[in-house]
């Protein structure tokens, strides 16, 4: 009886107290067990009431945010896989998209895949359990087609179309999206395109078709305003961009090819076409003529494409400042196209502010920069308060060390501690950091295993490695492609100018090939011209008597061994071995021929 009447008033009790924090808390839920000790040992669970505040409201997402990150450590391959093919399988046969469509946007949407796994069982049957999740949850697929174009998750939710959860309710945007596409834009690079210029997407019919074209009409290739459009998406809205028309135009009359500047372009930077053009007008009115400043772009295009031209503004501006006249400035340049680049004039735009910090007067800082202004633009510095605390020494004691060795100022400043910077300190800048600085125009990384190795492998000083460098591009190879082969086959530069000028013009104006040949076999210019000549002769006299097919690649003819070269372009003529040992023999009294203009004997014409 006792145990009854304490069971209806513990029972009556709890439904009181829960009418009123419903009443006063009608929020979250959460269930605790309550135990209620007396004799009898009744347990009750009760329901315990919280405030549902908008703190706590954001501290469940991020908790779910998290939940989400650890569960893409914790599904496996085989989920994966099997959420893809899902997904795939509901985009392609239940939403009717293209097989590629729903192929690309299922296996690049990661961050959306897990998202859904993250609501579904993944210890059981994933296929079923998602495709039941699909049945009856339609997803915005949205989030996955944008994610799917390389766009970060982050800022999906901002850029969602509102009212829309269907892709093909968007027939504006799909039908843009596809003109991209079968114009050749990675699918991987729409991503930025949208965001930075949604207008793009909204395009009438046709509109985004003639943009592109319209660039074209300039004379630019399909491939060059592919990456142009990706790294500036801004040109498609509208017509032709005037400033960029404009630059183009200049770099025309520079006679500098269209395409050049495709080499050079990058999504990971901004491109600012007035600049460009400003900066081209700003050396014109300076002095630079226009073969000056085609020399300069081809040597260093970073001076436009890092920045957009302003570290000529910066560094022409700091130095007129400083005293040096304009042929000075224009010889630094023209000498060591680094200085330009953007860590040159970082490192010496900071030197020059480390001089003045320490009270070093404008005629010593002028006298240091001119005379060492390529090793200081090669060398990051330390700030003066921090080489002051390490030498323990005053700022003015400081000034004086550098005043009597200005050489002080890298040994105690530089940043750099490697046997490179030791080395320049011993032999001096004029040798050793001009190769330093050539090597970092290569596009070396400072300090690195790379460009120890390259050290190496390079022999002669920077000025030297310049002149050989200089002779590929004068021959007719573009800047980039010529970094491309040096650094392929860096032993090319180990030979003297004149012995690459004379390789080259015998590949031309004597064998007939052409120079892009050297872009497929850059190993070509390292074989000795008695080799070169003994084979090619002997090649020239097969194709004489039909026993040989024309225009062999070089590799072909060069790169086989001797016996090789033997058994399939001596031997496979009656009188070959013969005509091979009669060459040989010339070769030894005559040594390899002169090149005679007047008296071509091309292959390409024999």
């Amino acid at each position: 009886m006792l145990r009854a009447i304490i069971s209806v008033r513990v029972s009556k009790c709890s439904k009181m107290i829960s009418q009123l924090n419903h009443i006063l808390y009608p929020l979250v839920i959460c269930e605790k067990l309550i135990t209620v000790h007396n004799p009898c040992l009744i347990s009750l669970k009760a329901r315990c009431f919280h405030s549902c505040r908008i703190t706590h409201i954001t501290k469940v997402s991020q908790v779910a945010s998290m939940q989400s990150s650890n569960l893409v450590n914790r599904v496996s391959r085989v989920v994966r896989t099997d959420a893809q093919d899902v997904l795939f399988d509901y985009l392609h046969s239940t939403r009717s998209f293209s097989f590629t469509d729903a192929e690309h946007i299922s296996k690049n949407s990661p961050h959306f895949l897990q998202s859904m796994l993250s609501r579904i069982d993944i210890k059981g049957d994933v296929s079923r359990s998602l495709s039941k999740f699909l049945r009856y949850n339609p997803v915005n697929e949205f989030e996955p087609f944008l994610e799917s174009l390389g766009m970060n998750p982050a800022d999906i939710p901002l850029l969602l179309p509102r009212h829309l959860m269907f892709l093909s309710d968007d027939h504006v945007l799909l039908d843009n999206f596809h003109v991209l596409c079968d114009y050749g834009i990675p699918r991987s690079k729409m991503g930025k395109m949208y965001k930075e210029a949604t207008e793009i997407f909204r395009c009438t019919y046709g509109e985004l078709t003639s943009n592109l074209q319209s660039y074209e009409n300039l004379g630019l290739s399909r491939s060059t305003v592919i990456k142009l459009v990706t790294c500036c998406p801004s040109l498609l809205i509208g017509g032709v961009n005037s400033e960029f028309a404009k630059v183009l135009e200049k770099l025309k009359e520079l006679d500098i090819e269209n395409d050049w500047m495709g080499g050079y372009l990058s999504s990971e930077r901004t491109y600012n076409w007035k600049r460009m053009l400003d900066t081209m007008d700003f050396l014109d009115k300076v002095g630079y003529s226009g073969k000056e400043m085609h020399n300069l772009f081809r040597r260093n295009p970073e001076l436009l494409f890092e920045g957009s031209g302003k570290a000529v503004y910066v560094m022409f501006g700091r130095l007129l400042k400083l005293g040096l006249q304009m042929n000075m400035i224009y010889s630094f340049f023209i000498k060591d196209h680094h200085i330009l680049s953007s860590k040159g004039t970082k490192n010496l735009l900071r030197a020059v502010e480390f001089l003045v910090n320490i009270g070093m007067g404008i005629e010593h800082i002028a006298s240091i920069v001119s005379n060492h202004i390529q090793l200081l633009s090669s060398c990051p510095l330390k700030g003066p308060k921090t080489v002051c605390r390490e030498l323990k020494v005053g700022r003015e004691d400081l000034c004086q060390i550098i005043k009597e060795d200005p050489l002080k100022l890298i040994s105690l400043a530089s940043k750099s501690k490697t046997k490179i910077t030791e080395q320049v300190l011993c032999q001096g800048p004029s040798t050793h950091f001009d190769k330093t600085t050539f090597l970092l125009g290569l596009g070396y990384v400072e300090n690195s295993e790379e460009m120890a190795k390259a050290w190496k492998r390079f022999r002669g000083r920077g000025d030297q490695l310049q002149e050989r460098f200089d002779c590929l591009v004068e021959a007719g190879l573009d800047c980039n492609i010529a970094r491309s082969i040096i650094k392929q086959v860096p032993t090319v530069l180990n030979q003297s100018k004149d012995v690459i000028g004379k390789k080259i013009d015998y590949l031309i104006n004597v064998l007939g090939y052409p120079l892009e040949s050297v872009v497929a076999f850059p190993t070509y210019l390292c074989y000795d011209m008695e080799r070169i000549n003994q084979r090619f002769s002997m090649y020239k006299w097969l194709r004489e008597q039909s026993a040989a097919k024309p225009m062999l690649s070089l590799s072909t003819i060069l790169a086989c061994s001797d016996g090789r070269f033997a058994k399939y372009y001596v031997d496979v003529h009656p009188e070959g071995p013969t005509m091979w040992e009669s060459l040989k023999v010339l070769m030894q009294l005559h040594g390899s021929p002169t090149i005679d203009k007047r008296k071509k004997c091309s292959i390409n014409n024999s």
